[in-house]
């Protein structure tokens, strides 16, 4: 990772099954990583999940089928008129009707048309950019970790943003046009679940660029596991002791 601008060493710290993944949105073709296979069709979703699997990384081009909305959510290609009109959640059991359906596109983050060619994905240790778009699976109490490190030294409120479909829009592109740094549950949207990509009690957390730096000092100042955190009684005891000192110190401010 020499000529990096972020040390992405702090991640190794963190207790993960799956390696956390740099995503980076690009016009031009990347230099010096491999393409995906012309053959593999997969969905975005899909893609995220094969970097942590592979453990190397490799680039989607829009010359790759992509069998979900990807390249819609990515601005290479536009919904046909029964997707927009709601017509695929209706029969999938998801809305009620197609107009609710039809509703949630509002919603839905896509890159501007013809903005981005190719998406990199590379494990964190084995980055040779800066990713747009830093994307960490964990369980709870490992997650709990990551989202402390947003807030350590900011105070920032935790924010999940999401739908019940296209996921891939709120852990890829959303972060990366809001700025903001989101976390949702795999397992309330459609696809990922349908595809068995992660364990139900995985959370993802998509870091923008603007927030990495912040998210990779914290983690290396900060105490990753809290007292109060190891049990109840822990947590009581810590708790009146410190309202106890404060109600002290405070006689004589």
């Amino acid at each position: 990772m020499s000529g990096l601008r972020n040390d992405y060493s702090p991640l190794l710290s963190l207790d993960v099954d799956l390696p956390p993944i740099g995503v980076k949105f690009s016009f031009f073709r990347p230099k010096d990583i491999e393409p995906l296979e012309k053959i593999a069709e997969m969905s975005l979703c899909e893609m995220l999940r094969l970097a942590q699997s592979r453990n190397k990384p490799f680039y989607f081009s829009r010359e790759n089928a992509e069998t979900c909305v990807g390249k819609i959510i990515l601005g290479m290609e536009s919904f046909t008129g029964f997707e927009m009109s709601g017509q695929i959640g209706e029969r999938l059991g998801v809305f009620e009707e197609a107009r609710a359906n039809n509703n949630l596109y509002q919603f839905v983050p896509r890159m501007a048309k013809d903005t981005v060619n190719y998406v990199l994905f590379s494990p964190a240790d084995q980055l040779t950019f800066e990713p747009d778009v830093l994307v960490i699976s964990a369980k709870p109490d490992t997650a709990e970790i990551v989202m402390r490190a947003v807030t350590y030294s900011t105070g920032e409120m935790y924010k999940s943003s999401c739908t019940p479909v296209m996921g891939c829009a709120w852990f890829l592109v959303y972060p990366y046009i809001s700025g903001e740094v989101n976390y949702i549950l795999p397992a309330f949207v459609h696809g990922p679940r349908g595809r068995e990509l992660w364990p139900s009690d995985t959370v993802l957390i998509s870091i923008p660029y603007r927030w990495i730096p912040t998210v990779l000092t914290n983690l290396k100042r900060m105490r990753h596991h809290l007292p109060s955190h190891e049990s109840k009684q822990q947590y009581y005891d810590e708790f009146s002791q410190i309202l106890k000192d404060l109600a002290e110190e405070s006689k004589n401010p």
